[in-house]
């Protein structure tokens, strides 16, 4: 959801740069003036805040919630189905996060745990499980992994 919101701003504004001749608008914008005009916000008697600042700050703010994108989920799950019933899970931690370091295992087993309400399994059993970290450029990430077998009621 995250990649079809961000491609969904770039398109729209691909689409308003490719009006802006239609419109009577082109060269450098602004023509004249500023782009944030000057002024100050008053917050108080003794503070007060550049309009100028109080964009870029939005800015940056809007940078960092795109990339940190605190309601995304912590944990994203790729599962294969195995015969006999069996299930590999592999678990992928967000690259960037603000918390929730330390529930590979909670996640793992509440998806088991989801499976067996689901296929109406008495049970599950947990063939194998391993946490690690793996590196990149853009930094490291959890992962983990494991293996279940399903039992029947």
């Amino acid at each position: 959801m995250k990649k079809s919101a961000i491609s969904l701003i770039v398109m729209s504004l691909l689409a308003a740069c490719s009006d802006l001749p239609t419109l009577g608008i082109g060269g450098d914008y602004p023509q004249t003036g500023q782009l944030v005009e000057a002024g100050n916000i008053n917050v108080t008697p003794a503070l007060s805040i550049p309009l100028e600042k109080l964009f870029y700050w939005g800015a940056y703010a809007g940078v960092a919630y795109l990339i940190l994108d605190p309601l995304a989920p912590n944990w994203e799950i790729e599962e294969a189905r195995f015969p006999e019933d069996s299930y590999k899970l592999s678990l992928h931690m967000k690259r960037y996060y603000a918390g929730g370091a330390g529930e590979a295992r909670v996640v793992f087993h509440r998806r088991a745990k989801e499976l067996v309400r689901s296929g109406d399994y008495g049970g599950y059993e947990v063939l194998e499980y391993s946490e690690g970290m793996e590196s990149s450029v853009l930094g490291s990430q959890r992962v983990a992994e494991g293996v279940i077998r399903l039992k029947k009621s």
